[in-house]
């Protein structure tokens, strides 16, 4: 047992001690991010807050935390907001790619449809070493994307080697792709959809259209599309768009998706969108239901630029139908 003499020079003792780091025993949270604009569209908030974290969770949101914090960012001017998911890049074609995506705020990506059978394990190797969460869609052709149309020939878009890739790699491989714009598939596309959505039922996954430009109309693409899959680049121009000769959207697409088939905006590069399909389009209400990029890594330089570039982009859709 200790005497009074004892335990006073034992809390003498730990009183130095503890002066000595009192910033670790007194912080309250990891983190705090300071003034920034907080936008969580869950709970319909857009204001200035200060957000702490600790034990890698969201701990408060307040307008004047006050509690210490280990480390704290000054984010005046700048936007805070939940993590980006991008359904539709081509993060997965580099080992650089998920990195650099990363520093734009995407915290979950999907390659949709970069490779094929033939090298689906390289891009499945990027998504498994990536510093976030990464997925992959096989492309229904063996090939994956090539330059010239990895569809022209039908025989590229083998069934079984589709499903030998999905099955080798499930828990990376989300989905199957087809691009069926005229430039790929040519008279092939919707035989290319049936075969990729006969690699996909097995596997109870859902299939990506790409569209644009395609060789057969809207109305004989939409009927081979099941609940749950994607049409991406859905604001892509004539001819055989989401909208007719006189600009109304076609009555087949709004059915589509009331029974249960998404559309993606799908950014891109160079005949994906134009303004006046996106502007026809959503003043009849056809938004899209989700937003993507079609990033890859050279997209600094193109008008994709990042996920937050691109929503920026939507952002401005809304203030032009406002004007």
């Amino acid at each position: 047992m200790m005497n009074r003499r004892q335990l006073v020079r034992a809390g003498a003792a730990g009183a130095v001690l503890l002066a000595r780091v009192p910033k670790v025993l007194a912080a309250t949270y990891d983190l705090t991010i300071k003034g920034g604009r907080v936008i969580d569209p869950s709970v319909e908030l857009d204001a200035i807050r200060d957000v702490a974290i600790a034990g890698g969770k969201i701990a408060a949101v307040e307008v004047d935390i006050a509690g210490e914090a280990t480390n704290t960012i000054d984010a005046h001017g700048k936007i805070v907001t939940a993590g980006l998911i991008d359904i539709h890049t081509h993060a997965g074609r580099s080992k650089d790619g998920p990195a650099l995506v990363l520093q734009d705020g995407v915290t979950g990506w999907v390659d949709a449809g970069s490779a094929g059978a033939d090298d689906i394990e390289q891009v499945a190797a990027v998504a498994r070493g990536a510093p976030q969460i990464g997925r992959a869609l096989v492309n229904i052709s063996r090939s994956g994307i090539v330059p010239d149309g990895e569809l022209h020939d039908i025989n590229h878009a083998n069934v079984a080697l589709a499903k030998g890739a999905i099955a080798r790699n499930l828990d990376v491989v989300v989905g199957v792709k087809a691009r069926l714009s005229n430039n790929v598939a040519g008279a092939n596309d919707l035989e290319a959809l049936r075969r990729a959505q006969e690699a996909a039922a097995p596997f109870n996954l859902p299939v990506m259209i790409h569209i644009g430009q395609s060789f057969s109309p809207m109305r004989a693409i939409l009927p081979l599309l099941k609940r749950g899959d994607i049409v991406t680049h859905m604001y892509a121009p004539a001819p055989n768009g989401i909208l007719d000769d006189q600009g109304r959207l076609l009555p087949d697409v709004a059915a589509a998706r009331r029974r249960g088939v998404i559309f993606d905006f799908g950014n891109g590069v160079t005949g994906h969108f134009d303004w006046a399909t996106v502007e026809r389009a959503t003043k009849q209400g056809f938004w899209p239901d989700t937003v993507s990029t079609d990033w890859n890594v050279t997209s600094k330089t193109t008008g994709v630029v990042d996920f937050p570039n691109v929503m920026s982009n939507s952002s401005c859709l809304v203030c032009r139908l406002n004007r």
